[in-house]
Formats: structure tokens, C-alpha cells, sequence
């Protein structure tokens, strides 16, 4: 009888911390590094975060006044003869997109969980709205962002992109879905929804007074203000984390220059300083980077990774590439549509696939989003180049 050699529970997660804090604290010696961890995460919480979360508190308001005061359906209604041909849906998943746009990717489960909304759709079609709303989650915080940033030409264009990786994402994952369950085709949705007890509704709705438009205007203001905050709080572990990480592989140390005018790089435990791994293995491939997305640093290809997990960390990004001078318009198009088309897809589908019951196409999901978000950073690019050749002529 053979015996199979196990290692005991968490060794492998104590090798693996070792091995990455190991490798940080060769290259940067051990204070420094954790003087530069910690430095960069309080930077990044003061600077970044709370900017973040201001954006957020103002376009949840804005969100909720757009959906209490009948914008939101305007838009659905406007939206509605392009949704079929482009991504196989009815015209209702438009007001997911909206949504989406206007908060984050769960807000189309949200939508999905609503017989109502669900009435209009096919099996793999309900499904296959994890891709499409994920495309578009916590877009208009991106857009806001960069055009804070100083760019307007350029979130358009990358807004532009993250439509076509929707398409893509969307139509990829509904075509996986029908291959593996082909009656999920002409099966209508079966989605569950949380019953209200009317009863006890309209009870509530009698004990309250009737709200005045002024009144109205606030309480949407007050609440979606309030959503922003949760949204802005939700994004503080993922930009101190995973942005504190990457930028410790991304960037160099500090340059110093002594008496005689010679400079050296050297680590003083300062925040954003890092051992440049992530360029030096970009750089190995930086062609690819540089032909399909216009990258002439390697460092940007930071943000794309970044945003797999959460495009808010990415957005963190931001500043220090600007203050390094290795960011343009180009840069931003692309990051806006492979952060929009993204979004964190890594770190939501699990839990949005999971609340509708299909778990188990996970993979299939993440393939889909993977391709959708290069053909909108490759879209991106490529429009963004033609545009400003046109411009240039002109």
C-alpha cells in the first residue's frame, strides 16, 4: 500500500509568505520594506481612497436621483432597440447597464432575482447578464476619475471600448452556455425572487406622510450618498492591499544624488518604492503590451492586472503613474476600458454566479471576461490612435 506524502495543513501558505516577503525583504532589506508597506498603504488611504470615496457618495446620489425621478427608464427606453443585435438581449438588460454603470457589477443580480426583470429573458440569457453587467460596473466612477485626472477625449473612447468587450464577454459566455446546456436556449428564465408581504407594505406606506418634491430630492440624495460611502468603504481593502502589493513589484526604489552629482537608487522606506519585478517580466513581452495597447512603459501594465481584482485599487494607480510622467491619453483610453470591462470581475463572479445557482460555469466566465477585456483595451488603442492621426490632420 503506497503512501501518499501530504504536507501539513497552511505549510504551503507560510512557504508561499515566506518566499514573496522573502524575496521583497532580499531586495529592499527588511525595515525598508516594511516601512515602504506601510507608508504606501496610509498614502494610498489618504490620497486615493477618500478621493475615491468622494466620487462615489456624489454619483450615488446622482444615481438615485436618475432612478427616483424616471432617467434611469428614460434611458432603458432609449436604449432598447440597440440591445438585441449587439448582445442577444431583450431591451430591459439595458437598465442593467445602467445600473451597473451607476453603482457596481451586483447590481444587475439584483435585477436578475426580480421576476419582473427576468420575465423578458431566456435561460442562457439571464445567465450570461454576470458578463454584462460586469462590463460596466462602477463605470461612472472610472470615467469621473480619469476625467479628474485632466483627460476627457480619452474616457470616451475607453467607454467606447468597454462596449465592445461587452459584446464580446457577453456573446462568448452565451454561446459557452448554450454548447454545454443546449435547451437553456428556448427554456425561459426560472429566477427566484423574495416575496414582499403587501400586506405589511401598504401598512408602512399608510403610517407614512406623503413626501414632498423637496423632501424627495433629499432623502434620494441622503440614501444614495450613503451607498457611496458603502461602495467607498467596500474598496478600501482591495486598494490597500492589492495596490500595495503591486505597486512593490511595479515601481523602483528612490534616486538619490550625492556631493560629487552621481546618482544612485537606493530604498529608504518611503512610500511607492518597490523591486520592479512586474516591468522586468513585462518588458520580456513588452511588444505585446506595446502593439496591442500603445504601452511605452511597462509599468502601466499594472492597472490591467490590478483591475482583475478590483478596478478601485487600479485607480490607485493612477497618480503615481501621472506624477512618474508615464501616463498619456492613450494610456487612460485603454485603462478606462479594460478597468470598465473588468471591474474587478475576478473578486465578483464567483458570488454573482453563485447567487444565480451556476456555479459551476465559473470558468467558462472568466474566460469570456478575460477576451472581452483585451478586445476592449485592443479597441481602445487603436480608436484612440486613428482619432488623434485625424486630429493632427485637421
Amino acid at each position: 500500500m503506497k503512501c501518499k506524502f501530504r504536507l501539513p495543513n497552511g505549510v504551503t501558505c507560510l512557504l508561499v509568505i515566506l518566499v514573496i516577503f522573502g524575496y521583497l525583504s532580499a531586495v529592499m532589506g527588511l525595515s525598508n520594506m516594511l516601512n515602504t508597506m506601510m507608508h504606501t498603504a496610509h498614502d494610498l488611504l489618504l490620497n486615493t481612497v477618500f478621493y475615491i470615496m468622494a466620487i462615489c457618495v456624489l454619483t450615488g446620489a446622482l444615481a438615485k436621483i436618475f432612478t427616483d425621478f424616471g432617467v434611469v427608464d428614460l434611458l432603458q427606453k432609449a436604449l432598447m432597440p440597440i440591445m438585441k443585435p449587439l448582445f442577444n438581449l431583450p431591451g430591459v438588460a439595458s437598465l442593467g447597464a445602467v445600473m451597473t454603470f451607476l453603482s457596481d457589477n451586483p447590481a444587475i443580480i439584483t435585477l436578475a432575482q426580480d421576476k419582473k426583470f427576468a420575465k423578458y429573458f431566456k435561460k442562457y440569457q439571464i445567465i450570461s447578464l454576470t458578463n454584462f453587467g460586469t462590463a460596466f460596473g462602477m463605470g461612472l466612477i472610472v470615467i469621473v476619475f480619469m476625467i479628474g485626472q485632466g483627460y476627457f477625449l480619452a474616457p470616451a473612447v475607453g467607454l467606447l471600448g468597454a462596449v465592445i468587450g461587452c459584446i464580446v464577454s457577453t456573446r462568448l459566455m452565451q454561446y459557452f452556455i448554450c454548447k454545454e446546456y443546449p435547451s437553456f436556449k428556448d427554456q425561459d428564465a426560472v429566477v427566484e425572487s423574495h416575496a414582499i408581504d403587501e400586506n405589511q407594505a401598504e401598512a408602512d406606506n399608510g403610517q407614512k406622510a406623503p413626501e414632498t418634491g423637496f423632501v424627495k430630492v433629499l432623502n434620494a440624495l441622503l440614501d444614495g450618498g450613503k451607498s457611496g460611502v458603502e461602495i467607498g468603504l467596500a474598496i478600501i481593502p482591495g486598494v490597500l492591499v492589492i495596490s500595495t502589493f503591486v505597486m512593490m513589484i511595479t515601481f523602483g526604489g528612490s534616486t538619490v544624488t550625492d556631493a560629487s552629482g552621481n546618482e544612485a537608487v537606493v530604498f529608504t522606506g518611503a512610500a511607492y518604492e518597490g523591486t520592479r519585478l512586474l516591468p522586468w517580466l513585462a518588458s520580456k513581452i513588452d511588444f505585446i503590451f506595446k502593439w496591442l495597447f500603445g504601452f511605452h512603459a511597462p509599468e502601466l501594465v499594472a492597472f490591467p492586472i490590478t483591475a482583475l481584482g478590483a478596478v478601485g485599487a487600479a485607480l490607485g494607480l493612477i497618480p503615481e503613474f501621472a506624477s512618474q510622467g508615464i501616463i498619456d491619453g492613450n494610456a487612460i483610453a485603454v485603462f478606462t476600458a479594460m478597468g470598465m470591462c473588468w471591474s474587478g470581475y475576478l473578486s465578483t463572479h464567483t458570488a454573482m454566479l453563485d447567487s444565480l445557482g451556476f456555479r459551476k460555469l465559473l470558468s467558462k466566465a472568466f474566460i469570456s471576461h478575460f477576451f472581452g477585456g483585451i478586445a476592449a483595451g485592443i479597441f481602445a488603442h487603436w480608436v484612440y490612435v486613428g482619432i488623434t492621426a485625424i486630429m493632427a490632420l485637421i
